[in-house]
């Protein structure tokens, strides 16, 4: 069993949990973002996803866990802000992070070109990395697996333009997903409830990634809320 197999089958059936606070949010530290992740682990977590190098590394510090980096960077001449340039992927890299994601979406990245120019540059630079294709719909999805993304992700449905009305959590991409493509399906988007996680793994998903549901205090808070006040 090499590197890569040893990975997924450490996440396998496993969830991962997304530990993530952008500048405008209370809980934005590298600090917190660590002891967030360690709690993460404590409650049974086998993996962290997480943005930016500072947070990386502090989360480095506090877990053993497997991470899937991604830096969140806006350009203003693209919507594409996952890992969005070939800057962040070798940031990641250097960083050491076990899966690198990234938007694998059709539309235009900050350079000018979609991700089938610019992921086999990729590919070619960093034979050995692991990479994740945050994809929004299933064409997308397509599209990464025959260029050589190592797992694919629902990451971003309903996060394009084009996909803006998809029920969330989208179990309709994740199944079709599931049968249609033989390497591993990362769950994530829109998960808020055990039953839902439960019911992306009797789908097939090797993995399932959460993030608001557990992290973001103030999401939380604000469901609570609004179910008492509407």
């Amino acid at each position: 069993m090499n590197k890569k197999q040893k990975l997924f089958e450490k996440i396998k059936g496993k969830l991962i949990v997304s530990c993530q606070a952008l500048k405008d949010e209370p809980l934005h530290s590298p600090f917190i973002m660590g002891r967030m992740a360690y709690a993460a682990q404590l409650g049974g977590a086998s993996g962290i996803r997480a943005n930016g190098i500072e947070d990386i590394r502090e989360i480095k510090k506090r877990v053993n866990l497997p991470i899937i980096g991604i830096i969140k960077q806006d350009y203003p001449n693209s919507e594409v802000f996952i890992t969005p340039t070939l800057h962040e992927v070798e940031a990641l890299c250097r960083e050491g992070v076990e899966i690198i994601a990234l938007d694998a979406t059709k539309r235009i990245r900050p350079d000018g070109q979609t991700i089938r120019e610019v992921f086999p540059m990729i590919r070619e630079k960093w034979p050995d990395q692991i990479f994740m294709a945050d994809c929004s719909d299933y064409e997308e999805a397509k599209v990464a697996y025959h260029l050589g993304f190592d797992c694919l992700g629902t990451t971003l449905s309903g996060y394009t333009a084009y996909t803006k009305n998809r029920r969330l959590p989208d179990f309709q991409l994740m199944e079709a997903l599931v049968n249609d493509f033989p390497v591993p399906i990362i769950a994530e988007g829109g998960i808020s409830t055990p039953e839902e996680l439960k019911h992306a793994f009797d789908l097939g998903v090797h993995a399932a990634v959460v993030g608001s549901a557990i992290t973001r205090p103030q999401v939380i808070t604000k469901k609570f809320v609004d179910a008492i006040t509407h």
